[in-house]
């Protein structure tokens, strides 16, 4: 009985905070920042370039904006103005879908589409069929990725919001665009054989290394969809393979590198929430018994490893850098997104659920109690604002 009210009282909160969410959202507006923006301007973009050309002279140009990014995150809009990301959008897409399957409030279904709209306009130009990615020049290792160019890590989740919206209301439009976003998946981003039965895909339509474990779990599941939805056989085969090169790539302790290309071997919390995500949903999709396998070790090494001694997301199990915050904001909410879809199946993610819930939960209370102590003292709202960004990160 304990155990019931302690839970209808959390979801409960999570409902209040929802609701203030939506509201929030509709003052404070529908572009942000994100936590690239302290390189994707003048400043930060040559700096980061520059430590992946020279680590010592880079350290120095790069540190004031990782130490800005550690512990005062609202000096991002000092490196880079607002924007609009097509991947915010498709998650403003599908939550207000989820609220309105929950509630039957039409208001959220017509907030659903109103951002669906804005994704079709916010497109990659230059390419026959429908694909998204960042809103700016994105600084990589391997040179600039420009704004815009397609990307299969943020594709993806544009197709999941036509999905999800198509599934409550059969649009022909939406389902040409989910036909259109499936070819550009399949014949625009590339791929390169690695065994028999594998393969990887590239990044971007330009990239021609590949070997990016997640880019491959992302294409996987895009693909194995498409399959389902429009009978096509060369979406399962091409699907298959990505999705035997993710399964090939598990290291034997169930964790699985960023690439596989003895550079950046490093493990982290989202990415691999990005991989394990991937795999149960294709599991769903397809019942396919070797996933099984593969996430029961992955799950394992999850939760001994990627979490810290209060049983929260830390960032790296293996780290390639000095890292200088203790939380990640975005750890927490692939945290919760890959509980949601595997508690079932493994219910020892449920008692993480709750935790990793009930800590995002208190950080918001900690952040609404501040603030409003902080209108009584209206030097302290800034001060207020970046230890409660810091503390939820």
């Amino acid at each position: 009985m304990e155990v019931t009210e302690r839970s209808e009282k959390l979801t409960g909160r999570a409902s209040r905070a929802l609701t203030a969410f939506t509201k929030w959202l509709n003052t404070y507006g529908e572009t942000s920042w994100d936590h690239q923006s302290f390189f994707a301007g003048p400043l930060g973009g040559p700096a980061k370039s520059l430590y992946y050309r020279n680590k010592g002279i880079g350290t120095v140009a790069v540190a004031p904006m990782i130490f800005c990014e550690a512990f005062f995150p609202s000096a991002r809009r000092l490196f880079h103005h607002r924007l609009r990301f097509p991947i915010a959008d498709a998650h403003y897409a599908m939550g207000f879908a989820f609220l309105y399957q929950a509630t039957a409030d039409p208001t959220y279904l017509a907030r659903a589409v109103h951002f669906l709209d804005l994704l079709k306009r916010s497109r990659s130009t230059g390419f026959k069929e429908y694909a998204w990615g960042y809103p700016f020049d994105w600084v990589t290792r391997n040179g600039t990725i420009k704004a815009g160019t397609p990307l299969i890590t943020t594709t993806p989740y544009v197709y999941e919001a036509f999905l999800q919206l198509y599934q409550l209301e059969e649009r022909e439009e939406w389902k040409e665009i989910l036909q259109s976003i499936a070819q550009h998946a399949c014949n625009d981003i590339k791929e390169f054989r690695t065994s028999d039965r594998a393969s990887c895909c590239s990044y971007t339509p330009f990239d021609d290394v590949g070997g990016v474990v997640n880019a491959s779990a992302y294409r996987a599941f895009l693909l194995t969809s498409a399959a389902q939805v429009f009978s096509n056989d060369d979406y399962a085969q091409r699907a298959k393979r990505n999705l035997n090169f993710v399964l090939d790539t598990q290291q034997a302790d169930g964790s699985w590198y960023y690439a596989m290309d003895q550079v950046r071997d490093f493990v982290d919390h989202y990415h691999t929430c990005f991989v394990m995500k991937a795999l149960a949903k294709i599991r769903q999709l397809t019942g396919d018994e070797q996933i099984r396998s593969a996430l029961e070790k992955g799950v394992n090494y999850y939760l001994r490893n990627l979490f810290d001694v209060d049983g929260l997301p830390k960032p790296f199990s293996k780290a390639p850098r000095l890292t200088v915050y203790k939380r990640e904001l975005y750890d927490c909410a692939e945290c919760i997104n890959l509980c949601l879809l595997l508690r079932r199946e493994f219910p020892q993610l449920e008692q993480t659920l709750r935790r990793v819930v009930q800590h995002i939960l208190n950080c918001l209370a900690y952040y609404l109690c501040e603030e409003a102590v902080g209108e009584t003292a209206k030097g302290r709202r800034q001060t207020v604002e970046d230890r409660a960004l810091m503390d939820a990160s």
